[in-house]
């Protein structure tokens, strides 16, 4: 099997070395905007894997797929041309930049029936994954509250925060995809804050460094939702999910990047992730191997997300966005296209 890769940043070089490994793989073939850059990535990632001149060339190297790990900016027109081209796809989250491009890509999905994988990575982390059936097996009862964080050690540069799109939709759509795959409901309501106490690039580009969303359920459901920049503990992904007969944690391990005020209590005992390849890289892998399985013939797995399912975790995103500057609760429905 000959896979294309486009993008040879630091997703794109973990994916190079990922699928190097996955068994069925007989070549990884990197493409990126900086020749050079692609060039080492395939020099470090074993002898599978090559470079190609530019991006444009993966679609004329009859590829059996396209992992796309490229600029955001980048992401709707690859899949679009993969679309086009019959070439299964696994795209890096978001889809697109905004919710327009989203639903584009929805719309060519479905009219195409092509294969599209979004990389929402927690849908293949081994904690997530027994909190989903935890919750559907009903071993919790049901859930009245989840508490979830996404919680960087440091900030990034100025100009990513000024082309990300904000806190909500960067960082917590993946708590927000989370939610919504491990308890199998819809999001109808959010109320959202942020707040910025660190560096003033965040202020200047329209965002916040902290921030805080109260989700309802559609099932009456509450859901709390933090995240920051600002955490030097460690890179810290939590889920707590609170039922009526049993609760429930996801990140609670020797290397979680929380320490307890109580006297005599030394646990977690190990360091924490430094940052999310850390804490994922298994996730990363198993998300992988899974396209890989489907290319061959096998079923799609339950874990996969669909263009469809990462635009629901979009309109989340967009409604927290635009309560936090409105101040107000957003009904998610009022963000449909």
């Amino acid at each position: 099997m000959k896979l294309g890769l486009a993008g040879a940043g630091r997703i794109g070089a973990m994916h190079a070395a990922h699928l190097a490994a996955v068994p069925g793989v007989d070549a990884v073939i990197v493409a990126d905007v900086d020749p050079a850059r692609a060039a080492g990535v395939a020099e470090r990632s074993g002898a599978h894997v090559h470079a190609a001149g530019g991006v444009d060339d993966l679609f004329d190297l009859g590829l059996d797929g396209l992992v796309v790990a490229a600029a955001t900016s980048s992401h709707a027109e690859l899949v679009l041309r993969a679309l086009a081209s019959r070439l299964p796809v696994f795209c890096e989250k978001p889809v697109a930049t905004d919710v327009a491009g989203t639903v584009a890509v929805v719309t060519e999905n479905e009219r195409t029936g092509g294969f599209v994988q979004v990389g929402f990575q927690r849908r293949f982390d081994a904690g997530h994954v027994a909190a989903r059936e935890a919750v559907r097996d009903g071993r919790l009862g049901f859930l009245h509250t989840l508490r979830c964080t996404t919680l960087d050690p440091a900030p990034p540069p100025a100009a990513y925060v000024a082309a990300s799109g904000g806190i909500f939709r960067d960082c917590s759509v993946h708590d927000f995809d989370a939610v919504r795959w491990v308890t199998g409901r819809e999001v109808v309501e959010v109320y959202a804050r942020g707040a910025n106490r660190g560096a003033e690039f965040f202020r200047e580009a329209g965002d916040v460094d902290t921030g805080m969303a109260l989700l309802t359920l559609d099932d009456g459901t509450l859901v709390v939702v933090s995240t920051t920049r600002y955490n030097a503990a460690g890179y810290d992904v939590r889920m707590e999910l609170l039922g009526e007969r049993d609760s429930l944690a996801v990140g609670f391990d020797d290397t979680t990047p929380l320490r307890s005020a109580e006297a005599g209590v030394d646990w977690p005992k190990g360091p924490p992730a430094a940052t999310f390849v850390e804490r994922f890289r298994a996730a990363y892998l198993a998300e992988l191997r899974a396209f890989v399985d489907v290319l061959g013939g096998a079923a799609v797995p339950r874990s996969v997300c669909t263009p469809a399912e990462a635009l629901e975790a979009s309109y989340v995103a967009e409604a927290c966005e635009a309560s936090r500057r409105s101040g107000l609760p957003v009904r998610v429905a009022e963000l449909r296209v």
